[in-house]
């Protein structure tokens, strides 16, 4: 009885260890890739962070240049900014992680959009009001001030009579 326990100890200490030694190894090298913001406009800046890489390590994409790693916390996570290309075509980016011999890629880890980011009311671009917008605006204030006029000489006449 003795034996047996001490036989399914040593097994149980057995599997731990032979199941902690696959895993071990995996973090050798690159396990996650984080991109932010995961949508941008061309020229803009993203910051990568890497775990599991010790520097040196580099990130690339075909929407950026390759770019050294800088350690974030020692031998766990390190981290680049980047600047997207002017000239990168709007669609989602892989972005590849070169660390401690590893190479590890995320498809699709960020979104590059043409002109800026549209969010809230109204949102924002870079290329600004078109013509056609300042025309429609110029024409609907005008409609306001005939229209206030019209308002403002009908009381002033009801007053009178």
């Amino acid at each position: 009885m003795r034996n047996s326990r001490a036989l399914a100890a040593l097994v149980a200490a057995g599997a731990v260890v032979g199941l902690a030694a696959p895993t071990a190894a995996a973090w050798a090298g690159p396990s996650n890739i984080v991109a932010m913001p995961s949508v941008i406009a061309r020229g803009g800046q993203l910051t990568v962070t890497v775990d599991n890489c010790e520097a040196p390590g580099t990130v690339e994409s075909p929407a950026f240049p390759k770019t050294n790693l800088k350690p974030i916390t020692p031998g766990t996570t390190s981290s680049a900014t980047v600047t997207v290309h002017h000239n990168a075509h709007p669609g989602a980016f892989d972005i590849t992680a070169n660390c401690n011999g590893k190479t590890l890629t995320r498809p699709s880890a960020f979104t590059v959009i043409h002109g800026g980011v549209r969010g809230g009311l109204g949102g924002s671009t870079t290329s600004g009001a078109t013509s056609t917008d300042m025309a429609i605006g110029g024409t609907l204030v005008g409609l306001a001030l005939v229209g206030g006029g019209v308002f403002w000489l009908r009381r002033r006449a009801e007053s009178k009579a």
